[in-house]
């Protein structure tokens, strides 16, 4: 899923060549992203989009080669003059009178023909690592030799050396297309730990051809001449923005740029080629700090600002959206904290079904938290049949993680607060060790695991990214110690799991002893409830009932496992006289997909669920962490049943359960009807023996938190 889903989309044709545009937003001023070279399309600019267009109308487009525009093998459908058509077109298409340009690379050949020779419909310009012929790229002839066909080491994530620009040679291109982009990636993204990156470009890459790139290769580009004179009479003013450590274009290309159109260098120390992926808080900022002077229509909102003995003390909370346990916990905890600080104020930035928990214990949810992209969504998109790869997942999040941090950033800025507290707000946490200039606040990090670790099915690349994100957390986090004021393990050390973040890499147990707090485990229940018999009268199941509860929790991805279940319950009750079975959906996944069974007590979101659990004979679940600790903590015997390629599920949930001598596992390939049924009759109503879960893990919790008040 994307951060945002374009209001618009459409083509235009020149040339008898068909060019794909989106529109985003409608604000103004109008902000044109241009097309870079035709080995990439308009996802290039998939960070900037949700961003700006909270505020701009926003129009992309893919240049020809790539991406939904035509694939024209003419030369001359790529020359210069094409090229400038095409944004020509597009901006009549879409009806922008003028606009500020933002160009990436050969884009700014295009962006700055326009600023001189149209001027009338460009407001400003902002060029991203400019691509102009005004210094030696360093680069073979493009019909130089070419090397023998043979994979390339970016292919294991280790950047190919400068020499290997030999691959970028046009029988290259079309012999080993796939390996030339790898290379190319490597070399665009050099910084460290841009394997998504890498990923993401070889990607964009392969909706493109070889012959598409030798075709381009040939087309009339601008000459040095051409280019000079258009920096010379460019229209508004100039934002340059280039890295210093730029493998593909030499970083004083940004500075002539910026001194022939008397523009504004914005140098990104240690930056590569493609800042607007790897740096793209630095650059949405800038992107919208320039287009903001032509705001000026624009009412600014009436502030106040208060002196420090007026203020109150004020929380914003973030709980994760990806199921309800975070909510239920940090619900918890956040009543303890009151507690201990009376006259607190809690906000809350959440998204569903985050915010119908909230909503149901009368929080305040922070009126921007509508403009939030969907991570519950974007997960379920991901998932297949009881199947989630939640790294994989949490990767090709990228764009809604930004965009979500650029909203929290804007909330931070418009409003002071004390403390911000992260319950696995992944996008907070990751940003804000990229740009820890942005922390205004005492900031404090929750989680109940710590460290990615692979699925054995994943192969030597699956163990060298998730080696390599590991390796990015624990450099940030010994590089800016004081980031974090307070970070928080939900639970206890023996919780955690004894693996290696990677070869050569600390013990995770022995790192996460040194850099986290323990609060114990925190539970939904604030008191664990005592009268059992009082509460199944509560929640009106007979004494004599028996009752199996099967729940999925708050996300959407489980439906399979609910439907496996509950055709297996005629065999159940039959072996179980006066079973009562409750499938509980929850807020995201539609009723009907359970069959509906004679006897068979199916209900959506039952914003109690803990409670339930916590009366039931028995449980079937997932394998989440919250509901399974809820079952032990309530001594009830369960049945989990982790998601297939969900490491945090298969390693660090169970984990955490074979401590507490918790549940009894299977593995989804195992639930035929029949083993369910004989499993539902042998574990209903078991007597157990885990392990004690405190009850004070709230409090705990909320102490290390307010001393921070």
């Amino acid at each position: 899923m994307r951060a945002r889903e374009a209001d618009k989309e459409g083509f235009v044709e020149r040339g008898g060549v068909k060019i794909h545009y989106e529109v985003y937003g409608s604000g103004g001023p109008a902000i044109l992203l241009l097309p870079a070279w035709t080995v990439v399309h308009k996802r290039i600019w998939k960070m900037q989009v949700a961003f700006l267009s909270r505020r701009h109308r926003v129009v992309v487009y893919d240049g020809p080669g790539n991406g939904g525009s035509d694939r024209p093998l003419v030369p001359s459908a790529y020359d210069q003059a094409a090229q400038v058509s095409y944004a020509l077109a597009v901006m009549d298409a879409t009806g922008l009178d003028r606009a500020v340009l933002v160009a990436l690379s050969r884009g700014a050949n295009w962006a700055l023909e326009l600023a001189a020779e149209h001027p009338g419909r460009v407001l400003g310009t902002v060029l991203i690592a400019p691509a102009v012929p005004l210094a030696k790229l360093g680069r073979p002839a493009l019909d130089g030799p070419a090397p023998e066909v043979g994979p390339s080491s970016v292919r294991k994530g280790v950047a190919d050396p400068a020499s290997h620009w030999v691959k970028y040679n046009r029988d290259y291109w079309t012999a080993a297309h796939e390996d030339f982009l790898w290379f190319f990636m490597g070399q665009c993204l050099s910084e460290p730990h841009s394997t998504k990156g890498v990923e993401d470009g070889v990607a964009w890459g392969l909706e493109t051809t070889g012959a598409v790139l030798v075709a381009e290769s040939h087309a009339v580009r601008a000459t040095a001449e051409q280019v000079r004179s258009w920096c010379a009479g460019a229209a508004g003013p100039v934002l340059v923005v280039h890295g210093d450590d730029d493998h593909v274009v030499p970083p004083e290309n940004g500075r002539t740029v910026a001194e022939l159109t008397g523009g504004r260098l914005e140098t990104i120390a240690g930056g590569g080629h493609l800042p607007q992926l790897r740096d793209p808080v630095r650059v949405n900022l800038l992107i919208g700090e320039f287009a903001a002077r032509w705001s000026g229509g624009a009412a600014e909102p009436v502030r106040r600002w208060e002196r420090w003995t007026r203020r109150e003390r004020r929380v914003l909370y973030l709980s994760s959206p990806i199921g309800l346990g975070h909510a239920r916990r940090d619900l918890a905890i956040a009543r303890e904290l009151r507690a201990q600080r009376p006259g607190l104020r809690i906000d809350w930035l959440a998204q569903d079904p985050v915010t119908r928990a909230l909503e149901a214990a009368g929080e305040r949810v922070h009126p921007a938290s509508r403009w939030l992209a969907g991570e519950s969504a974007h997960m379920e998109s991901e998932a297949g049949e009881h199947d989630l790869h939640c790294f994989e997942a949490l990767r090709s999040m990228d764009e809604i993680l930004l965009a979500n941090f650029m909203l929290f950033d804007q909330v931070v800025r418009d409003e002071a607060y004390d403390l911000v507290v992260a319950d696995e707000a992944w996008e907070v946490d990751h940003f804000l060790h990229d740009n820890p200039e942005l922390k205004r606040f005492a900031f404090a990090w929750l989680t109940d695991f710590v460290g990615v670790l692979p699925m054995p099915g994943g192969g030597e690349r699956e163990a060298l990214v998730a080696a390599d994100y590991n390796t990015e957390m624990i450099r940030r986090v010994e590089r800016f110690p004081w980031l974090r004021d307070r970070a928080l393990f939900v639970g206890d050390p023996e919780d955690v799991v004894e693996a290696s973040f990677g070869p050569g890499l600390p013990g995770i147990r022995e790192w996460t002893a040194e850099h986290f707090r323990f609060s114990g485990y925190v539970t939904g229940f604030g008191e664990h409830p005592q009268d059992r018999d009082a509460l199944r009268a509560r929640l009106g199941y007979e004494p004599d009932e028996r009752v199996c509860v099967v729940s999925v929790g708050g996300s959407g991805v489980g439906a399979d496992l609910l439907a496996k279940v509950a055709a297996a319950y005629p065999e159940a009750a039959r072996r179980v006289p006066g079973l009562r079975m409750v499938v509980v959906t929850g807020p995201r996944i539609d009723p009907s997909r359970v069959p509906r069974l004679a006897g068979l007590d199916v209900r959506a979101y039952v914003p109690e669920l803990h409670l339930h659990l916590a009366a039931c004979d028995l449980a079937v679940v997932q394998g989440g962490l919250s509901t399974c600790m809820e079952l032990t903590a309530a001594a009830r015997p369960f049945v989990y049943v982790p998601l297939r390629n969900h490491f945090e599920q298969q390693f660090h949930v169970a984990h955490r359960l074979r401590r507490h001598r918790a549940g009894r596992r299977l593995d989804y390939a195992q639930l035929a009807p029949d083993l369910l049924a004989e499993i539902v009759a042998t574990e209903l109503g078991r007597q157990v023996d885990y392990r004690p879960v405190p009850g004070d893990g709230a409090a705990r919790a909320a102490a290390l938190l307010a001393d921070l008040l």
